[in-house]
């Protein structure tokens, strides 16, 4: 019993320690981005030395990689709860694709998060091969509600992929001019935009299947 009792004391601290560390990154990531951070910015950040993050990660695209991915799980979740009061495939797409752009222009801190790909420009760089298979695959699940409502309004299996990038891709676009302030340009809001996006692409799908 003594023996559980400290080794769950220990993994209670080496959890608390992690979880100190994470919200360090994250805010000097948010600050710096993932090429201007370091180990000794995220270290001071969670009041350790860079030696005792080797005990937690094995490198600063290990933390990235980690906070992104906790990101993504909580995009997963409010997609998640947002379907849960749908009763029909039309509620449920569009609740799904109106639940993942409001995370991210709630959170676009979330979104830069996202990005990591495209930093340093548009050359794709990524964390790692497994990582980024870890992560896209996140990503994947989270807009995964999309797909399966339109294959519910009887959309081929191949429409309702493309249906789930396009809604991805016009999101990103959109919550991009938003969080820059360049959707005052044009006089209008992305939300209205994002809500006429949806209703068009179910009209149509709708519109296909009944013909």
């Amino acid at each position: 019993m003594a023996i559980e009792q400290r080794t769950g004391r220990q993994r209670a601290v080496r959890d608390l320690k992690r979880g100190l560390i994470l919200d360090a990154a994250r805010k000097v990531f948010e600050a710096e981005g993932l090429d201007g951070a370091s180990l000794r910015a995220i270290a001071a950040a969670a009041g350790y030395t860079p030696a005792a993050l080797y005990f937690h990660f094995d490198s600063k695209e290990a933390i990235y990689a980690e906070v992104l991915r906790a990101s993504l799980a909580n995009l997963g979740e409010a997609v998640g709860r947002a379907i849960l009061r749908s009763k029909t495939p039309k509620e449920r797409l569009r609740a799904a694709a109106m639940a993942f752009f409001r995370y991210y222009a709630d959170n676009p801190r979330d979104l830069d998060l996202g990005f990591y790909l495209f930093r340093g420009g548009m050359k794709p760089q990524g964390l790692g091969q497994q990582r980024n298979e870890a992560l896209n695959a996140a990503l994947l699940a989270a807009l995964a509600p999309i797909a399966d409502a339109a294959l519910a309004l009887g959309a081929r299996e191949d429409d309702a992929k493309v249906l789930m990038v396009e809604t991805f891709a016009h999101a990103a676009g959109l919550l991009l001019l938003a969080h820059t302030g360049r959707m005052r340009t044009f006089g209008t809001s992305a939300p209205h935009l994002m809500e006429r996006f949806v209703a068009d692409r179910i009209a149509a799908l709708t519109a296909k299947n009944e013909r």
